[in-house]
C-alpha cells in the first residue's frame, strides 16, 4: 500500500464539507471541482446509476436548503448551480461515487475525501473528550472557570459560521 501525498490538501476538502439535515455532506458542484470534471458530467454518471445512491447516500436539496447554503456563503448565489437542483452526497455517497467514477484521478480524490471524513470523526471524538474535561473543571473550580469555559465553548462550538479567510490568496485556492 502506498503512502504518497494526497492529490488534494485535506484543508481544501474540509472547506467544502457542510452540514445539511444534521449530516456532513459535499455538494455535487464541490465534488465535481475536486474531481476535475464538470458538474453535469458527475450528475450524468450518478443518474445512470441511481440504484447505487439511496436517500441516505445522496439527495436533492430543497429550495429552503439551497437558500440556506447561499445565505451561509457556501455558494455565492443560486445561479452558481446553473438552474439545476444540487445533490448533496453523504460520506457513504462519496464512497459509492468511486464505483461510478473510475478514472485514476477520481480514485485518488475519493481516497483523500474518505481520509478527510475519518479525520473529522477523530476530531469530533477529541472535541467531545475535551468538552467533558472542561465541564469537569467547571464543576471543580466554579465561578472563576465559568467565564473561561464560556469563551472556550463559543470558540469550539461547530455551529459558528466559518470565517472568511483574509490575507494573500494563492492562485490555486
Amino acid at each position: 500500500m502506498s503512502n504518497k501525498p494526497s492529490l488534494i490538501p485535506e484543508e481544501k476538502i474540509i472547506s467544502k464539507i457542510i452540514v445539511i439535515r444534521e449530516e456532513k455532506v459535499l455538494l455535487d458542484v464541490h465534488l465535481a471541482e475536486l474531481y476535475g470534471v464538470e458538474t453535469r458530467v458527475l450528475k450524468q454518471a450518478v443518474k445512470r446509476n441511481l440504484d447505487r445512491f439511496p436517500d441516505d447516500f445522496m439527495y436533492e436539496l430543497t429550495d429552503d436548503e439551497v437558500d440556506d447554503v447561499v445565505s451561509q456563503n457556501v455558494i455565492p448565489h443560486r445561479k452558481y448551480f446553473g438552474g439545476a437542483v444540487p445533490y448533496a452526497f453523504t460520506e457513504a455517497g462519496v464512497a459509492m461515487l468511486s464505483s461510478v467514477l473510475k478514472s485514476g484521478k477520481a480514485v485518488e480524490v475519493n481516497i483523500a475525501i474518505m481520509r478527510t471524513f475519518v479525520a473529522l470523526r477523530k476530531m469530533a471524538v477529541n472535541y467531545d473528550e475535551l468538552m467533558q474535561k472542561l465541564h469537569h473543571m467547571e464543576k471543580e473550580y466554579g465561578e472563576k472557570f465559568s467565564m473561561i469555559f464560556d469563551v472556550l465553548e463559543r470558540l469550539f462550538t461547530p455551529e459558528n459560521p466559518p470565517r472568511k479567510k483574509i490575507g494573500y490568496k494563492k492562485d490555486e485556492d
